[in-house]
């Protein structure tokens, strides 16, 4: 790629060929404002708030969508730029209802800083959508029509990102909106990602840290707060923090603040989960021909790829794993073997998610996950909820000294850490699997075998052969909903099969920090991977807590070892 050069704001600048000058600005600290670009998708300039002008050029151009060319003479800030990008934004305005008291994006968000930062009037024009609806998604996710600025960033998200498709638009000029395709047959999976790309909180999860936040404040339950393994490596970035950087310790030490009980480590599960689906797995391999036995195995920890499953694919339902998610593990996990432990009723414990998932809160409220009549996991929050309440009520996060998760549910291995990447579930299951089909044997085929390599990195789809004690196993891993069917429409070739419905996986999930991007999804999954590499265990199987939880399960009998550790889905027309 050839080297060229330009101008921007009187200043040269050497650019290579083919970049945007949104791309060249920003590699050299130029600031020029965006709301409808992002680098998951093409560009668009459909808000327009980007545009420059260019020497020569009749008409304004949009920084996101125009490439640079040899001798261009670029200003971000004359007086033409700010007169148009101005009107633009108090235009946006006009489409978006300000609910700012209650918008968990209030501290964040791009549109309050652009006007305080150019100074304008967000009220200037009369407010077009106010007459609008809110449409929700199960009770996970949620379009607030009268906030959206038809940027189509959700649109995208769900179609090329995604392939899912559900979301399109519909009706011209003012009369435009954002639609469903419910009525096409087109099915929500509740994935997020929506909300995860959308610059003005428009698609949004549906908040439960209202309720959390005023259930710390009663008397009567013993509040017990879960953070998911992803969580330690991206809410950092919401108080300034570098993308990748790992602060459990600051995670506990603020839950503890805000007034929690208690506080667990989901990794913790992890490994119970781990365990669970490499005994599945080994079972499931010895019976590869039996009917009892449908292969490939799928993974289920990711609720977004069981509701695809569930709705677009229920005959393959017997192919999913039974073994539960890890939190809803350690839900189950809380209310049985901790209560005991602690001599507590159940019902006295409120255990609240911490998770980087929108899916996560349609699972937490399944039928099928109860334990003796309820549910494991009373609420759950996405990470986004987690850093607002903790903003809220002014807590300096990056200044928390750290503190470690409550035991007996604190210990876990590496295998559990990187649970929150794709491939690491894959990679933790066949770590397990391999050690404990050999046993106590240290030779031959049962040689210490730790990384699996082959399930790593951040393509859509990852497939190999592995050997786990000796048994040669094909296995796929998707990265990302949007690549699945290619690997669903060949499945005889694989034995197991893991499935992120988010790209990245966890990392990536639709409630992880805004701006999730490509660059900052791999700065997330390396961190756990650099966990994994400095743990004292590796593998899931050797957390000696976790042989504790299962045996004590086990002596409390088959039917409350099977509710807490098991679960089984269903055909379903929607979520």
């Amino acid at each position: 790629m050839g080297k060229i050069k330009i101008k921007i704001n009187g200043k040269p600048f050497e650019a290579n060929e083919g970049q945007t000058i949104l791309e060249v600005a920003r590699a050299q600290g130029i600031d020029i404002p965006t709301l409808c670009h992002h680098p998951d998708f093409p560009a668009k300039g459909n808000c327009r708030v980007c545009v420059v002008e260019i020497a020569g050029w009749p008409k304004l151009a949009t920084a996101c969508s125009t490439k640079v060319s040899a001798g261009m003479d670029i200003s971000t800030e004359s007086e033409r730029v700010a007169k148009s990008r101005n009107m633009n934004i108090e235009l946006i305005f006009a489409e978006h209802i300000e609910k700012c008291p209650t918008c968990i994006w209030k501290v964040n968000c791009p549109l309050l800083a652009m006007a305080e930062k150019y100074g304008l009037k967000i009220n200037r024009f009369k407010d077009r959508k106010s007459k609008r609806n809110i449409e929700k998604f199960s009770n996970a996710v949620e379009i607030d029509h009268t906030q959206c600025i038809d940027c189509g960033n959700c649109v995208e998200a769900c179609g090329v990102l995604q392939n899912i498709n559900y979301l399109k638009f519909s009706g011209k000029g003012p009369s435009q909106r954002i639609e469903s395709r419910s009525e096409e047959g087109f099915k929500c999976i509740l994935c997020g990602q929506c909300a995860l790309h959308c610059p003005v909180s428009a698609a949004q999860e549906q908040a439960q840290w209202n309720f959390v936040e005023s259930d710390l404040k009663k008397e009567g339950k013993i509040m017990v707060a879960q953070f998911a393994p992803s969580i330690r490596v991206s809410i950092g970035e919401e108080f300034g923090l570098p993308a990748g950087e790992e602060v459990s310790g600051k995670v506990v030490a603020a839950l503890r603040k805000l007034g929690f009980d208690h506080v667990f480590d989901v990794n913790f599960a992890a490994d119970l989960t781990t365990v669970v689906e490499a005994e599945e797995l080994l079972e499931r391999l010895k019976d590869k021909e039996g009917e009892k036995s449908p292969m490939p195995m799928f993974t289920s920890c990711c609720p977004g790829w069981v509701n695809y499953i569930e709705l677009y694919h229920p005959e393959l339902i017997p192919n999913l794993t039974t073994a539960r998610s890890p939190h809803i593990h350690n839900g189950g996990v809380i209310k049985t073997y901790w209560a005991d432990k602690m001599g507590v009723k159940p019902s006295q414990i409120e255990v609240v998610s911490i998770m980087p998932c929108t899916a996560k809160k349609y699972e937490a409220s399944r039928k099928e996950m109860k334990v003796k009549g309820s549910l494991p996991v009373d609420k759950v929050m996405t990470n986004r909820e987690l850093a607002w309440l903790i903003k809220k009520s002014k807590i300096d996060f990056a200044g928390l000294e750290p503190e470690k998760a409550d035991d007996p549910l604190g210990e876990y291995s590496g295998g559990a850490a990187i649970f929150g990447g794709t491939g690491g579930v894959m990679e933790s299951a066949l770590r397990a699997a391999h050690s404990m089909a050999c046993g106590n044997k240290k030779t031959g085929i049962c040689q210490k075998k730790i990384d699996f390599k082959e399930a790593r990195g951040l393509k859509g789809i990852k497939e190999a052969t592995v050997e786990v004690a000796g048994i040669k196993l094909r296995i796929a891993i998707v990265n990302g909903i949007g690549n699945v069917e290619p690997i669903l429409r060949n499945l005889e070739s694989y034995d197991y099969v893991e499935v992120m419905a988010c790209p990245g996986g966890c990392i990536g999930g639709g409630g992880q920090p805004i701006p999730t991007t490509p660059e900052i999804r791999k700065k997330r999954i390396d961190a756990l991977y650099e966990l994994d590499k400095n743990s004292k265990l590796r593998r899931s199987d050797e957390n000696k807590k976790v042989k504790e939880v299962l045996a004590w399960l086990k002596e409390k009998g088959h039917k409350l070892e099977h509710s807490v550790l098991h679960t089984k889905y269903n055909k379903k027309n929607k979520c």
